[in-house]
């Protein structure tokens, strides 16, 4: 049965997140009802990770299996054509049977924003993370370099978490100013449930100056939720996408846009 993979970009303060509920909107679940609408069957999707409620994605990666036969740009313009205005079909490719969305994701890619001024914001109210004090992005940086590597992160992960392990792969976090925001973009080989709000709620300690920059080294050491800062709201929360083997020919990338304002 032929396979195809789609880049996916959503606005997710609409939805209870991406994977399906039968009591709430999920992306899945609409996405899925559209895509039905085109191969005139049931389809089914797998994506490269589940973001939760108020979370938004720049390009997600699914894959979904079916005997419909369409040109591919049949599945992009008939999907959106369907689907709720808040998600948009990025692409559509072809991909071997074997290939998997989640399990063939080498690295995954979020992209924090926290917007630091006085006033809250009106345009942007469910898009970033507002801090009415202003914050010290290079000590949040500074602070977050002792995250980076092969780590427990226990102290950072939900307690409702259901991952067998609680260690993973941090390969690349920055945080840097861009004129009124501070981004926090974060590469990993996988994240645990709440993970990225986590580190990103105990870094905007540090640019308060509430906590030291040493300080998040020692709370990843104890490896206890109770010891790291408040999770950070999802507005801000941004899943930029996954890194795959060129191998799958993906066009990842080619159509992505960055939060507005920022630079990807």
């Amino acid at each position: 049965m032929p396979r195809l993979a789609l880049g996916i970009e959503y606005d997710g303060s609409a939805f209870a997140g991406w994977q399906f509920q039968s009591h709430a909107r999920s992306v899945q679940g609409e996405l899925q009802r559209a895509l039905a609408q085109v191969a005139d069957q049931p389809v089914e999707l797998v994506a490269a990770g589940r973001t939760d409620t108020g979370v938004h994605a720049l390009e997600m990666v699914a894959h979904f299996d079916t005997t419909a036969e369409r040109p591919l740009h049949a599945w992009t313009l008939g999907a959106n054509a369907n689907v709720a205005a808040e998600i948009s079909v990025l692409w559509a490719h072809a991909v071997p049977d074997d290939f998997h969305a989640r399990h063939h994701a080498t690295a995954r890619r979020y992209h924090y924003r926290v917007l630091d001024r006085r006033m809250r914001p009106a345009l942007e109210r469910q898009r970033v993370c507002w801090i009415r004090h202003e914050l010290d992005a290079a000590c949040m940086h500074e602070a977050g370099q002792a995250l980076v590597g092969h780590h427990d992160f226990s102290a950072f992960r939900a307690s409702e978490c259901q991952s067998p392990s609680p260690v993973r792969e941090l390969m690349e976090l920055s945080v840097d100013r861009d004129g009124p925001y501070v981004d926090l973009r974060v590469r990993a080989n996988a994240f645990l449930h709440h993970m990225v709000r986590n580190i990103a709620g105990s870094l905007i300690l540090v640019g308060r100056g509430e906590r030291t920059v040493e300080w998040l080294s020692a709370v990843l050491r104890e490896r206890d939720r109770r010891v790291a800062g408040p999770t950070a709201p999802p507005d801000g929360l941004y899943f930029v996408g996954a890194d795959y083997p060129a191998g799958f020919g993906l066009p990842s990338g080619k159509l992505r846009r960055p939060p507005t304002g920022a630079v990807s």
